[in-house]
């Protein structure tokens, strides 16, 4: 399962959005094409990136990509009918493990994204509506596209990424199956553990 969330984590970093706090009524799909563009430029231009630097990819993450996803809001829907079981102690760690995972992971994968090119499907929304997805399709010389699709909704602090779907399967779901077999051997607190080994490994 970990090569299937790295794939997919892969191809998230190829299509990575961010929102800039002044931007934060601009709609989802602008948002996304204007900013995947510039990290697009970024990896491609910035050698110490493409050569794996990880303290200019941490940075890159850091600023492009967290700002834009509610990892509370992922955290839940991964931790599904366990998340009310736990206490607000064990609510924040488990969202601090998730996301510190989730960069891990997408750190890991932003150098080897300057290969691929991104497009995006037709963008459709309601007046007023909240909850949209952001449709686009991967590809890269000799691979048939993949699309990924995300799930955003909009709050106080505006549009948030809440799950991200490649190829029809979704990230959180993923995580869930993995989630819910974690909490079944020891529980919540064996889930926070399991995330915490995870994240202390090369």
């Amino acid at each position: 399962m970990y090569r299937l969330l790295k794939h997919l984590m892969l191809l998230l970093a190829v299509a990575g959005i961010t929102l800039p706090v002044q931007a934060a009524d601009i709609g989802p799909d602008v948002l996304a094409r204007n900013v995947t563009n510039d990290v697009l430029r970024i990896v491609r231009q910035d050698k110490d990136i493409a050569n794996g630097n990880g303290a200019k990819i941490h940075a890159l993450v850091e600023q492009k990509i967290l700002p834009i996803f509610d990892f509370k809001h992922m955290t839940q829907l991964a931790v599904a009918k366990h998340w009310p079981r736990a206490t607000p102690e064990q609510q924040e760690k488990l969202t601090d493990e998730f996301k510190t995972m989730l960069v891990r992971t997408y750190s890991s994968s932003l150098a080897s994204v300057s290969d691929y090119k991104i497009e995006f499907k037709p963008f459709r929304s309601a007046p007023g509506d909240t909850d949209v997805t952001v449709s686009t399709e991967v590809s890269k010389p000799g691979a048939p596209p993949i699309p990924i699709d995300y799930r955003l909704d909009k709050n106080s602090g505006g549009w948030k990424v809440f799950d991200v779907v490649v190829d029809n399967v979704s990230l959180v779901t993923v995580y869930r199956n993995s989630f819910n077999s974690e909490v079944r051997k020891g529980g919540i607190d064996g889930l926070i553990a399991a995330l915490a080994r995870r994240n202390q490994k090369p």
